[in-house]
């Protein structure tokens, strides 16, 4: 193991990790930790594919029908909070755990609501787990992909998250009118079981164990995980590059992530970029998903099955988008990406604002062609956020991006519904999630490049 002044270097650690090739531990890791975001993904939009029939079956008025959507919302921007704390204190695996055991009991109480009050109660406390696994994961799938193929490794994981959001819509076209509302929420809350198998069969980030100072703890698990590889592989691992785990030794001498950190120096830049482009995706995601089947069925007068058809349309064009991205990424590069995507959904939002949007299948089809450039922003800024922050406080980085992100979640469903609820057309909606894409696009000009560059690179 290199050393640097008596001690065991940093980009040790991730010279190891750096040299490793692509093996069934890595489609392990990935497969475990990419089951529950694909559950966290199912849980996030349960409330829309239920509020249809909530709506009609306790009476809600538009103001209520808010409620019932953002009070999760609230949740997750609480939860990411505190899991960006405590994915950088007790760890990337363990803070992922409990909040799938969080996320999926409290499913199982809102299947079991009796009125409003207690389904947003509910909700509220499963939008603490939600808002707290999908940063954390995304933060640990980060530490442990090569830098040279980080992005399509980490989106091609991502991908799991709007594969959750299609599978979510595809069943509750079948489930909501066959078995009703509840059966959804019970169905999500089947992660409880990996709640209590993630961590004996996933080991912690060793990047994370090196930068809180537990060195042969650190030390242990990169041995373990070499010698799972070079079983899979049936393979010598290539030698670690001696002169970049010098060069990357410095990375980590304080362990002790501070939250200010991410408002000082270089990285108050980059807190303010990837938290503006957070909100803007979501605020224009969310403000469209969580209102769609109902306006289907309301303004156009479809029936329910019909309508959630065509919020799978928008889910797996958003998939679409996804996967296209992971595809280039590593070649285009971040700011790139972002810039074309956002610039896309601009004039996807822009074009019906402009023309209008007389008929279900015109909506639908705007509102796809939206989702397949947002989606990919929305897995874009997964990879992007870890990037930015030092180990001692990439868990807080990303969580803190993940917190306007659940703005824009919170905000965009209201802003919607007080349009809508005040007599507004469709046409106004359409027009205001143009202009705030638009911004978003001049926002992503200034996104620091990461592409090719490993994590210590970038932060040391």
């Amino acid at each position: 193991m290199t050393t640097v002044a008596g001690r065991p270097a940093v980009g040790s650690i991730a010279a190891r990790l750096e040299r490793l090739p692509h093996s069934r531990w890595h489609v392990k890791v990935r497969f475990l930790i990419g089951a529950v975001t694909f559950f966290e993904a199912f849980d996030q939009l349960l409330a829309a594919s239920a509020l249809p029939v909530l709506m009609k079956e306790w009476h809600l008025t538009t103001g209520q029908a808010t409620f019932a959507v953002t009070a999760g919302s609230v949740g997750m921007l609480l939860g990411a909070l505190a899991a960006g704390w405590m994915g950088d204190v007790i760890g990337r695996v363990r803070t992922v755990a409990i909040g799938v055991a969080v996320t999926a009991l409290a499913g199982l109480a809102v299947a079991l609501s009796t009125g409003i009050e207690l389904f947003g109660l509910f909700r509220f406390v499963q939008g603490l787990g939600i808002g707290g696994v999908v940063p954390v994961a995304a933060t640990y799938i980060n530490e442990i992909a090569r830098s040279d193929k980080r992005g399509r490794f980490v989106l091609l994981y991502e991908m799991i998250f709007p594969a959750g959001l299609a599978v979510a819509t595809l069943v509750a076209v079948w489930v909501v009118p066959n078995l009703g509302w509840r059966a959804m929420f019970l169905i999500g809350a089947l992660p409880v079981l990996i709640a209590a198998v993630l961590p004996r069969h996933v080991a912690e980030s060793p990047r994370w164990l090196l930068a809180r100072g537990r060195t042969e703890e650190a030390e242990r698990v990169i041995a373990a995980i070499e010698a799972e590889v070079a079983r899979s592989t049936r393979a010598p691992l290539p030698e670690p590059d001696a002169a970049k785990a010098a060069k990357e030794a410095g990375e980590e001498r304080d362990t002790r992530g501070r939250l200010r950190e991410l408002f000082t120096g270089r990285y108050l830049g980059r807190t303010t970029v990837v938290s503006a482009l957070w909100f803007v995706a979501y605020y224009v995601t969310h403000g469209i998903s969580v209102w769609l089947p109902s306006l289907y069925t309301k303004n156009f007068g479809l029936d329910l099955s019909s309508a959630l058809a065509y919020t799978l349309l928008s889910n797996v064009t958003g998939l679409l988008g996804t996967l296209i991205v992971a595809l280039v990424i590593d070649r285009v590069g971040r700011r790139p990406a972002l810039v074309t995507a956002l610039g896309g959904s601009a004039l996807a939002l822009l074009t019906p604002a402009l023309t209008g949007a007389t008929s279900g299948g015109q909506v639908a089809l705007f509102a796809s062609c939206t989702t397949f450039f947002v989606y990919a922003i929305n897995c874009g800024l997964y990879l992007y956020s870890p990037e930015l922050y030092p180990t001692r406080n990439r868990a807080k980085g990303a969580a803190f991006g993940g917190l306007w992100n659940r703005l824009g979640v919170i905000v965009g469903p209201v802003v919607v519904g007080a349009i809508l609820g005040s007599g507004g057309s469709l046409t106004l909606v359409f027009a205001q999630f143009a202009v705030v894409a638009a911004v978003g696009t001049v926002i992503a000009c200034f996104a620091v490049e990461t592409k090719g560059k490993t994590l210590e690179e970038l932060n040391s």
